[in-house]
């Protein structure tokens, strides 16, 4: 991978990153447990390179492995090893990325995700009724499977 595409990667983590420690201040403060963006730093630093280690790892093996796996395969490899207990800085690892919440951090990636499908209207307009069809399809499928779910295992465990 050239030094092109990386200045251009680490520049969007970067950017991504930024976003999501302010949305994490924003979505803690407003659920009664603030988070100020200098305590939330740590941990986003942590998440910004384990990611940088894991795409860097994808660049490495996809050239030596006949078989490629995804970038999030590598990431999460990493960040499962970095919070192993006993591995050194674990439980500071744990601690500082504990801070950061989901929804803020899926936030400006589902944000730029929207935004580069955007770019391809033309192309999905293209396609026309049967593509809207499957989108539709996949929505409720997806949300009538995540209820199933959460009803089973919410009965199981007994809370409802």
């Amino acid at each position: 991978m050239n030094a092109s595409v990386w200045a251009k990667r680490i520049k969007c983590l970067v950017l991504v990153s930024i976003f999501a420690v302010i949305g994490n201040w924003i979505s803690t403060t407003k659920s009664g447990a603030p988070v100020d963006i200098m305590a939330g730093l740590p941990g986003m630093a942590m998440i910004l390179g384990i990611t940088i280690i894991g795409c860097a790892i994808t660049d490495v093996l996809d050239k030596v492995l006949p078989k490629n796996l995804p970038a999030i395969a590598y990431i999460s490899l990493v960040a499962i090893v970095v919070t192993i207990p006993g591995f050194p800085g674990a439980e500071f690892a744990y601690a500082s990325m504990n801070k950061i919440g989901l929804l803020p951090l899926c936030t400006p990636i589902l944000a730029y995700a929207g935004i580069s499908l955007g770019k391809d209207f033309g192309t999905f307009k293209s396609q026309g009724l049967p593509i809207v069809c499957v989108a539709l399809l996949t929505f409720v499928g997806t949300y009538v499977g995540s209820a199933v779910i959460a009803e089973v295992v919410l009965r199981a465990t007994g809370a409802i």
